[in-house]
């Protein structure tokens, strides 16, 4: 609890879900909260569109339930009886003209059991002979941080790497697998793999012997996935509710500086700037424009350097609507991947009205993921074109006739960071220059995880760090030495 006897000013920089977060955490501590977003609306990738009459996710459109953050939360802010789960995880991988289900075991692609691996045919013959070798070889030794590429396409060879690994990592960080790191992306297969001679040993030994893949792993009854009824673009809201923060819109930061009783953030545009003076910070900005201010402040050269080296990728989302009739055969299964090796713009496809049975209905929505970092010409694209491409490819892999009689496309400009080799040293760096600026915190999707669990914790972390720095300095300004008492 901070008590200087009055409520103490925090403003929040960044409205998405990391900055809501903090400030809902900060409620109740005795601050007054204001969340600053420059754009025209908070949320960040967590926003509600229409298509074909229903209400559907432009964004996240899932979050890991067996990380409890998001749950807890969502609990929390009164959302929890809406929160659903799917009818189905089951993904497959459309590669070489056809699906092919992913292995039942498996960590991120990285196989665990080389026989369920073969029954899947997703490799070539000589793919999984190569695969194959991983028991046979040395040990991998490690002494720093890697390409995910580079260690997994060394124990099981470049088929491993471009079929499985590359479509599940761009999944998820529209990154490649021969940039992004070992160790910030895989970090228990990474911590298993000095503990074993095989890397199939070690990814085993984190799916267990129950036999469940990576996004599987644990109790074998609890959900992996869940969403909310009315989508996760309701949850700003409802944490904005919840917070009593005072939140503004087209307030952009373009600059930071210390003062004798905390910071002075400027708003708006240098003509007419605006000036709101906090005692503490919570940047919860994407790293560039981190940077930028925190480059602003003596002292913060080290922190806004590593934030500068933290690359985005952007994609765009472009949801499909269908008769359920237009499809030959019935779609089953939530989705499936396209390995870039096969040359499609669309990398991943949702059936969001099979994988979440509440938005069922006479039509399908389909929901097709384009973009992969250094693939940003795809998206010079207009609307209708992205869609027609989109559209093309679902025929390709399904058979679907007839145009759709719907569609949104939803742009992510640099929105998904990249976890690259070094980033945990990096962001050790920026850590600790941060620390050093009195009353400053930052969270976000930048550091330690781009799911919504993970922002939320990085969240509760800043919201704890200003906590406990404010309470320290308003106990240190309150107390009166024995001398100075006598």
């Amino acid at each position: 609890m901070i008590s200087p006897g009055r409520p103490v000013k925090v403003a929040v920089v960044g409205g998405g879900i990391a900055g809501l977060a903090a400030a809902y955490f900060l409620r109740g501590r005795g601050a007054e909260l204001t969340v600053l977003e420059g754009s025209p609306q908070v949320g960040g990738k967590l926003a509600i569109i229409e298509v074909a009459g229903t209400a559907v996710d432009a964004g996240a459109e899932a979050l890991l339930a067996r990380r409890p953050e998001g749950v807890e939360l969502i609990r929390e802010v009164g959302l929890g009886g809406a929160l659903v789960y799917p009818g189905t995880t089951t993904a497959a991988i459309w590669t070489r003209g056809r699906f092919r289900a992913l292995p039942r075991r498996h960590v991120m692609g990285v196989p665990a059991d080389l026989d369920d691996l073969a029954r899947t045919k997703i490799l070539s013959a000589a793919g999984l002979e190569r695969a194959r070798r991983d028991a046979d070889l040395p040990t991998s030794r490690r002494d720093r941080d890697v390409a995910v590429g580079d260690y997994v396409g060394a124990r099981f060879g470049a088929e491993v790497v471009n079929r499985l690994v590359e479509p599940l990592l761009g999944g998820v960080y529209a990154g490649r697998a021969d940039q992004l790191s070992f160790e910030a992306t895989l970090p228990g297969l990474a911590l298993e793999s000095g503990r074993h001679r095989s890397l199939a040993d070690a990814a085993a030994a984190i799916v267990g012997a129950a036999g469940s893949s990576s996004a599987q792993a644990g109790a074998e009854d609890a959900p992996v996935f869940t969403t909310l009824t009315g989508g996760l673009g309701t949850l700003p809201q409802a944490l904005i509710d919840a917070s009593g923060a005072k939140v503004r819109t087209k307030a952009t930061v373009r600059e930071l500086r210390p003062t004798p009783d905390g910071w002075r953030l400027t708003v708006g545009p240098a003509i007419a700037p605006e000036y709101v003076e906090a005692e503490a910070v919570v940047l919860a900005l994407p790293a560039r424009p981190a940077s930028r201010l925190v480059g602003q402040i003596a002292g913060g050269a080290a922190a806004a350097s590593g934030l500068a080296e933290i690359e985005y990728a952007s994609m765009a989302i472009i949801t499909l609507a269908y008769p359920v009739t237009a499809f030959p055969e019935p779609l089953t299964g939530s989705g499936y991947l396209v390995p870039a090796v096969d040359g499609r713009a669309v990398k991943a496809v949702t059936f969001s009205t099979v994988k979440w049975p509440h938005l069922a209905d006479a039509i399908h929505l389909v929901r097709c993921s384009v973009g992969r970092i250094g693939e940003e010409s795809v998206l010079q694209h207009d609307d209708r074109e992205l869609a027609e491409l989109a559209a093309c490819d679902l025929a390709a892999a399904t058979g679907v006739t007839g145009h759709p009689v719907d569609a949104r496309v939803t742009r992510w400009g640099g929105g998904l960071p990249q976890y690259t080799v070094g980033h945990m040293e990096r962001v050790g760096r920026i850590r600790a220059g941060i620390a050093a600026q009195p009353g400053l915190a930052v969270c976000g999707a930048a550091y330690d995880g781009i799911g919504i669990p993970a922002c939320i914790a990085s969240a509760r972390l800043a919201a704890d760090q200003v906590a406990d720095y404010l309470a320290t300095r308003f106990r240190s300004a309150t107390s009166t030495p024995a001398n100075a008492r006598e």
